[in-house]
């Protein structure tokens, strides 16, 4: 219920979260596939974060049994990854440490900085920067 108010969830938004929805170093919850069919961001209420890593702890021991039974996979990448995503994390690592968007441009051979600009979210405080009200209750 607190989940659903502090980042304004509408309950199938709700229960269609996945663990890589969940973004704990940036207080963020990725919504996916929302109302039209859309994306976005919505902050991680403080106040849940504490329940949630719990919860996905315990879930994290009942897979753990699971592949000890034989069951599964045992990679243990909890989120989906490419190694192109090695070059995002470059982008965002240079400009979370305060460098400028046109040296990052140049290092990563963009032509145009509009392609260089898709990195700036991370700039913004998860949630866009907003505090929920959740945890002003």
């Amino acid at each position: 219920m607190t989940l659903l108010y502090g980042a304004g969830l509408r309950v199938i938004e709700g229960l269609r979260l996945r663990v890589k929805d969940l973004d704990f170093s940036y207080d963020q919850i990725t919504v996916r596939d929302g109302k039209g069919q859309k994306d976005r961001h919505t902050m991680l209420p403080s106040k849940v974060k504490a329940a949630l890593q719990e919860h996905l702890r315990s879930v994290k021991a009942i897979h753990q049994t699971d592949l000890e039974a034989g069951f599964g996979r045992s990679a243990g990448i909890a989120k989906h990854a490419t190694l192109h995503c090695l070059r995002h994390s470059f982008a965002t690592h240079l400009l979370v440490n305060g460098y400028d968007i046109r040296t990052v441009q140049e290092l990563l051979g963009h032509s145009k900085l509009k392609t260089t600009m898709i990195y700036t979210h991370v700039l913004n405080r998860g949630g866009r920067g907003v505090q929920s009200p959740a945890d002003l209750l």
